[in-house]
């Protein structure tokens, strides 16, 4: 194919297409300029942020690993046509996603491993580039990462195949599999053109001719969330007997004591934050933990640091580590800026009723501790 170029409807120029020598060219090019994946024809307004290349699973490395600002996860894989076979292309991206999804368990391990690639690239932690990118505020990262979260433990994974050149065979590959499956997979055709110091990129997507009926993560509206929608929601996603009262019997507490019950705004996942009120933090309330309708809790370190200083997560710390059954963090992450803390089960955290019972005094004593200090140094 050849594309034509002119000054004014005049002195046109035919640009024949110029072929990709190297994989790594396409896979640079695309960590750069990621909006050369026209998923906004998927959706208007869906942009892609790369934020890793060669990310590692037991099956080999993943080109390049994706997301959007709804914590949909896509694996990108870059093929050129005369070194790629077409039979087994598709079956390598799958096998990907398959190893990333088991072998990934450990959320917190996924999530640092993308902020050093992050770092490493856009000297960034991973928090501040994904707002910067996506101009999100902290409550719509907090969502997302809690997305991503959910997506990789569900396997909920999108595939992009990058080619210079896509066969119709391949086309065809792709209209069945997403036509009789929950798989959501593109193949994006990528034309490389050149005039003087300019690079044309003519990007084609092909595998949007199937609307799905169920969708991952939506289409990343706000929902506003109170106790009836926040149990409801955890219920629909499987949430047995014990965990539903776990999530009940936190909730309870957290309209209790907070000073301030804030619950989340995310489309598919349901959020509430205890908050206690400290005039050290510019909104006046200072964030200690998260849980969401997936059953999950998340202790709010980096919340603690910014508005508190390092002294108080390690505090906080502390007390955690005598009352919950199962830790996944060391004391070294608690004081540094990685992302809003870690997030386990609460099955895992607290097995046990009085786990969870002193979980609750505890968190009482820390709030009460912090405010009186608090209080002190401002007298």
């Amino acid at each position: 194919m050849s594309i034509i170029i002119s000054k004014e409807g005049t002195k046109a120029i035919k640009l024949d297409k110029i072929p990709f020598e190297k994989e790594d060219f396409l896979q640079d090019y695309i960590h750069k300029n990621p909006e050369s994946i026209p998923v906004y024809e998927i959706q208007e307004d869906k942009r892609l942020f790369v934020s890793a290349r060669e990310f590692p699973t037991e099956s080999g490395s993943i080109d390049a690993l994706a997301i959007d600002k709804d914590g949909d996860i896509y694996i990108v894989e870059t093929k050129l046509y005369k070194n790629s076979d077409k039979r087994v292309v598709l079956a390598q991206a799958l096998d990907y996603g398959a190893s990333l999804w088991k072998h990934y368990g450990d959320f917190g391990e996924f999530l640092t491993l993308l902020n050093d690639k992050v770092q490493s690239k856009f000297k960034m932690t991973f928090e501040e580039k994904v707002k910067e990118f996506f101009d999100l505020e902290d409550e719509q990262y907090r969502n997302l990462v809690e997305s991503l979260r959910l997506n990789l433990r569900e396997g909920n994974i999108k595939f992009v195949i990058l080619m210079d050149s896509i066969d119709e065979r391949l086309k065809d590959l792709i209209l069945y599999v997403n036509s009789h499956s929950k798989f959501d997979i593109y193949a994006v055709q990528l034309e490389y053109y050149k005039f003087d110091q300019y690079e044309i990129m003519v990007p084609k997507i092909f595998g949007v001719e199937v609307t799905k009926s169920v969708s991952s993560s939506g289409n990343g509206s706000r929902r506003n969330w109170d106790k009836e929608t926040f149990l409801n929601d955890a219920k629909e996603k499987g949430e047995k007997e014990y965990g539903m009262n776990l999530l009940s019997s936190l909730l309870d507490f957290t309209e209790k004591n907070a000073d301030l019950l804030e619950y989340g705004t995310g489309k598919d996942v349901g959020s509430f934050t205890y908050r206690f009120e400290d005039n050290r933090s510019k909104s006046g309330f200072v964030s200690i933990f998260t849980v969401y309708s997936s059953g999950v809790i998340q202790f709010r370190f980096t919340n603690i640091k910014k508005n508190l200083g390092e002294k108080y997560p390690e505090l906080y710390d502390s007390k955690l580590s005598k009352v919950i059954a199962k830790k996944s963090w060391n004391k070294e992450e608690v004081v540094k800026e990685k992302g809003f803390g870690p997030t386990i089960p609460l099955i895992e955290a607290f097995p046990k009723e009085g786990l969870l019972q002193s979980f609750k005094s505890m968190i009482l004593e820390y709030v009460a501790e912090v405010k009186k200090e608090g209080e002190e140094s401002q007298n």
